[in-house]
């Protein structure tokens, strides 16, 4: 009978304590102190950490990267008085000639009939810059037996797509990279931009002369050409990586203090490589969050980690 007087009590106790205990943990005792969230409690602000960058000016250069071709300033295609058949070639891809000098012979003897050789002349001085055709080639009038350049006066043709089309002008700098002398830069100015837009391929094409001659750049070789368009001095900027969109805006983070963050609207002008011109709402100098702004609202408190640029 004791036994199960006892038993009933430490129910009765262990009822109790899940009555009580709850509402003196939540905190609804008279005394109980006010949390930083309004009820009386522990609530805990969460802390994000981020990375943060100075906001700094800069001049930005903006440029269009484009493939050209290694060309000559003049060539010509030698095409025969007569058509025929090769019988005899003089000259070979490299060959140097001179204006008037022998090129091919063809004979324009049909079954039946017998005729003298036709000769073929170079009607300038340069360079053979495209392999003959074979002896034994039927040719007439208008096919090209083989093109004579210019050597000593080379340039690059490339081709500019119509959205960049606005940019171009004579006198634009570029740097010039070719496969064949991998780590070398070599400098190039737009000498021509061709007046019209081509229909077919929507470009436009532009000429650029080396500046400094180079015997070892040849006819013929792949160019990759980094064309510097517009400048833009002094502007604020920040890295690309900062920049949050939300609601048709865009906003940036800023350190406030040591360890509070404000959402900042600012308007952006031209992003170069990683970098994004900050035309207002930031001012250089100013640390904005860089990393880990997307958990953030504004207000939010932060511990900057693996600060960067600060003094």
């Amino acid at each position: 009978m004791k036994k199960k007087i006892i038993l009933i009590t430490v129910c009765i106790v262990i009822a109790a304590g899940l009555i009580f205990v709850p509402s003196i943990l939540a905190g609804n005792g008279d005394g109980g102190p006010q949390g930083p969230g309004g009820v009386g409690g522990n609530t805990t602000e969460t802390i994000f950490s981020v990375r943060t960058e100075d906001a700094e000016e800069r001049t930005l250069q903006a440029y269009i990267e484009i493939n050209g071709d290694i060309v000559t300033e003049q060539q010509v295609s030698v095409v025969p008085d007569a058509g025929g058949k090769i019988v005899s070639l003089k000259v070979g891809l490299g060959s140097v000639v001179r204006k008037g000098q022998l090129l091919a012979e063809v004979d324009p003897s049909r079954p039946g009939t017998s005729y003298s050789l036709s000769p073929v002349y170079a009607p300038i001085s340069g360079t053979v810059t495209t392999t003959p055709m074979a002896v034994g080639s039927t040719v007439t009038t208008a096919t090209s037996i083989l093109t004579i350049s210019v050597t000593s006066n080379i340039e690059i043709e490339a081709f500019i797509p119509e959205r960049e089309v606005g940019q171009l002008r004579t006198g634009l700098k570029a740097d010039v990279t070719l496969q064949a002398f991998p780590g070398e830069v070599f400098s190039a100015t737009i000498t021509n931009v061709s007046p019209v837009v081509d229909p077919a391929s929507r470009t436009k094409k532009i000429t650029l002369k080396f500046d400094t001659d180079d015997s070892r750049i040849n006819t013929g070789m792949f160019a990759r050409v980094k064309l510097n368009t517009r400048t833009y001095e002094n502007v604020v900027t920040i890295s690309s990586d900062a920049l949050v969109e939300t609601r048709g805006s865009t906003y940036v983070y800023v350190l406030d203090g040591i360890d509070r963050v404000s959402m900042r609207e600012v308007a952006t002008g031209v992003t170069v490589d990683d970098l994004l011109e900050i035309k207002s709402g930031l001012s250089s100098g100013e640390p904005v969050i860089i990393q880990g702004q997307q958990f953030l609202t504004d207000g939010a408190s932060v511990k900057v980690i693996n600060q960067r640029n600060q003094a």
